[in-house]
């Protein structure tokens, strides 16, 4: 796996928990503050559309998950569909 897919998938599961345990309709609600989890993941994704500058990949990458890019069946013609 890859570290783009790890990144979403990542930002999609802290995004779905903090309005599972944020919004007063879900069974899991704890507190409305979780919700800023979702507003703060979400800016991270925006800004880093822009400036492709991401903490988590950076983390990631020293991890040594390595980047599509990079991977032998990922050619660079198919990273940019």
């Amino acid at each position: 796996m890859h570290s783009e897919r790890i990144i979403r998938i990542m930002a999609g599961s802290f995004i779905l928990l903090s309005l599972l345990l944020g919004v007063s309709a879900s069974p899991l609600y704890h507190s409305s503050h979780w919700l800023w989890l979702a507003g703060f993941v979400g800016l991270n994704l925006f800004q880093s559309g822009f400036t492709q500058f991401c903490p988590a990949e950076m983390i990631l990458w020293k991890l040594g998950i390595k980047r599509a890019a990079d991977l032998p069946e990922y050619p660079a013609s198919q990273t940019h569909r």
